[in-house]
């Protein structure tokens, strides 16, 4: 975790649930589901968790109950710099400040839309988005219209494509083909992509991520439970975030967002670089977010994602960065930036099953988020 008081915690254990679109599974069932197979995987018992962490879905002390988790000493608020992935870096920093020694995290969806409402007069709204009621205002309701607005003024700079944007769908739905659990297997070639329904100009349905119900938890422990985690355990290098500076569209430095400040956080806490990693499991919300990541976290130069992507080789299972191995959000399904953080953790760990890469890696980078608000984590086995 960089400049930490105490040797840097580790991911000990991970859980999923089933995952399916509209599964009819109670939130509160899939919770459970997941948190358990977590909590096993980690060779510990509910009596074992002293914390409890979750992003608003369903509620840490509901979850506790029903996991017999009693009295857990740390609920992390659900939100903060590190967006998505806030209560991952809560969980980590409870760790090393002595706080907790095995903390549960995690993320529980279902189904849920991606259509912004305005705040509710008098409601506490955050600066990092405090420009959405302009873009409200110009009917622009979801951020499948806000994101479309970055990507466009990349296309305008760069030259990126739409072609470039399709290798990251391509990409996705070659890796879900290889994954059981992943939403859609079936391939798709370039002209299934350019030929997909318009959303948000130039984004098609191939381009947004797929809405699914599903759980996925995570233990997070101390340095020295690692010997004693039945399957491994990944340490947290680094993390970072963002202040949510410019909002959603008035950076100095527009079209980039939020991931850069958080990539820059990030690798001012480690002595590794980008040519040390193995893997990337980059938030792919919308495909052109994927852009942006490798951009970010510095895996090519500014303007150069397209490139980078193009005929998909560099980014497959063999290439030099394979990227979103289990086939991503626009394949496998929205989790919200805690697939990807699975993922990584069962490849790092030689778990990871029908995706696992010929070689395992030792060095994985996650992202979440986009916009004004962006997490990224650093894992090591």
């Amino acid at each position: 975790m960089g400049a930490a008081a105490g040797p840097a915690p580790v991911i000990s254990g991970t859980g999923i649930s089933a995952i399916g679109r509209r599964t009819g599974i109670p939130a509160a069932d899939l919770t459970v589901q997941a948190c358990a197979a977590a909590i096993a995987d980690a060779g510990l018992t509910p009596a074992d968790i002293d914390g409890v962490v979750t992003l608003g879905d369903t509620p840490a002390a509901e979850a506790a109950a029903l996991l017999g988790i009693a009295d857990p000493g740390h609920f992390g608020p659900a939100f903060g710099p590190q967006g998505l992935l806030t209560p991952v870096v809560q969980a980590a920093e409870a760790v090393v400040a002595g706080r907790c020694r095995h903390v549960l995290v995690y993320r529980t969806v279902q189904m849920i839309g991606g259509t912004a409402q305005a705040p509710k007069e008098g409601a506490e709204v955050p600066a990092a988005l405090s420009d959405v009621g302009y873009l409200l205002a110009a009917h622009a309701y979801s951020a499948a219209n806000w994101l479309a607005l970055h990507c466009r003024r990349h296309m305008e700079l760069y030259g990126t494509t739409k072609e470039h944007l399709g290798w990251v769908a391509i990409n996705a739905r070659r890796n879900a083909a290889r994954n059981p659990l992943a939403v859609y297997r079936d391939p798709i070639t370039m002209d299934d992509y350019l030929n997909a329904r318009p959303v948000s100009t130039p984004f098609g349905l191939l381009d947004c991520d797929v809405p699914v119900d599903g759980s996925i938890a995570l233990v997070i422990s101390v340095a020295g439970h690692r010997r004693d985690a039945p399957h491994g355990a990944v340490t947290i290098e680094a993390t970072g975030g963002s202040p949510g500076t410019g909002g959603w569209f008035s950076r100095a430095d527009y079209p980039q967002m939020a991931a850069t400040d958080a990539a820059a956080e990030m690798w001012s806490k480690t002595a590794l670089t980008p040519a040390d990693v193995d893997l990337a499991e980059l938030y792919d919300g919308f495909s052109y977010l994927t852009l942006a990541w490798l951009e970010a976290l510095g895996f090519c130069g500014l303007g150069e994602a397209g490139p980078f992507v193009e005929g998909g080789k560099r980014i497959a299972p063999d290439g030099e960065l394979p990227l979103n191995t289990y086939g991503g959000q626009l394949s496998a399904g929205r989790m919200h930036g805690y697939w990807v953080l699975h993922e990584a953790c069962q490849q790092l760990r030689g778990c990871a099953g029908p995706t696992a890469l010929a070689k395992r890696p030792e060095v994985a980078v996650v992202s979440a988020g986009g916009g004004p608000i962006a997490g990224c984590v650093l894992l090591s086995c």
